[in-house]
Parts: C-alpha cells; structure tokens; sequence
C-alpha cells in the first residue's frame, strides 16, 4: 500500500537537487530534547499515538488517521528538535481530531518553496552533515537565500535496506 506524500511543483531539478513549490498543508507536531537519533525516536511515537487514535474526534470517539510520508525532524533551538508528519490532504486543522497527548500540536503551514536534496543508506550525523553542506551550496549557486533551518525528511520504516532508502535535506528558500 502506496504511502501518500504532500503535493508540490517541481521549479527546477539538477542531478539530486530540486526546487520545490508546496501549496502548504497541516502537520501534526511535538518537540523533544535530545540528540537527534533519541529525540527522532521519542518524537515519532508521540505522534504515531495521535495517528493511530491518540486522539478525540467531534463526536469524543479516537479517529485513526492514515499514515504519510516523510516523517521531518528539525532544529528548534538548543538540544530541542520538532519532529511533524503531515496529515493526509483531504484534512484541515479545522477537521482533525484533537491530539490527546498536550504535548502534540496541529499547525497549518501556508505555500512555501523548498531546496531539496535527496540520498539514500542511513540518516546519520555524518550523512546529514555532508548533504546539507551540499544543499547550502546549491542553494547559494541557484541564486536562492535560505529561509530556515535545514530539515530531515525520511519516507521509510526502519526495515527498508539502507540502498533502498529515500531521504532528504530540504532548506526552505526564498
């Protein structure tokens, strides 16, 4: 069974890197403290438990809510990191449950315009490091200024096999 993925415009593809337009969406997000592999843990059960019926619908029954991809963790200031999966498209914040756990938010966010790059094996310090550091640089050849932190966009479960994996750095860009 296909995984869906937030709609987006390709402006401009070269070899690994695009160019993004996203028409925005509704993601479903905690924060968590820690180091990235501990809190991308931590996080992901926070809010996989919204997902699968951690929640109060309008008539105070849970609602499960279909899994989508990636699951994006990024930086939000010192050793806290923000880890959001976007909700299916047909939901709005208006429509979505209510998160049971206080510590998982719903947030809209508006059209944006991403860099991207993508990569394959394991999220590694080292793999995120060096990807970034490439993006930077494209984003800084394309003429483009970085709007944001850098985020790490994983479309797998942990069994995928490293070769098979699909993963992302992606800056937001103006």
């Amino acid at each position: 069974m296909a995984v869906s993925e937030p709609a987006f415009t390709i402006e401009r593809r070269e070899g690994d890197f695009e160019l993004r337009d996203y028409p925005g969406f509704v993601v479903a997000e905690t924060r968590v403290e820690g180091g990235f592999d501990e809190a991308s843990r931590a996080g992901f059960r926070r809010v996989a438990g919204y997902i699968f019926g951690g929640n109060s619908g309008p008539d105070g029954q849970p609602v499960k809510i279909a899994m989508t991809a990636p699951v994006t963790v990024e930086p939000a200031g010192g050793d806290q990191w923000r880890l959001h999966f976007v909700m299916p498209e047909d939901l709005r914040s208006n429509t979505l449950p209510k998160p049971s756990d206080p510590s998982v938010n719903l947030r809209e966010v508006p059209r944006h315009r991403m860099a991207v790059v993508r990569f394959g094996g394991f999220t590694t310090e080292t793999a995120i490091s060096e990807q970034t550091r490439r993006l930077r640089e494209w984003v800084t050849t394309q003429g483009l200024q970085a709007a944001g932190e850098a985020q790490i966009a994983r479309y797998n479960d942990p069994f995928t096999l490293p070769w098979n994996r699909r993963n992302e750095i992606m800056i937001p860009v103006r």
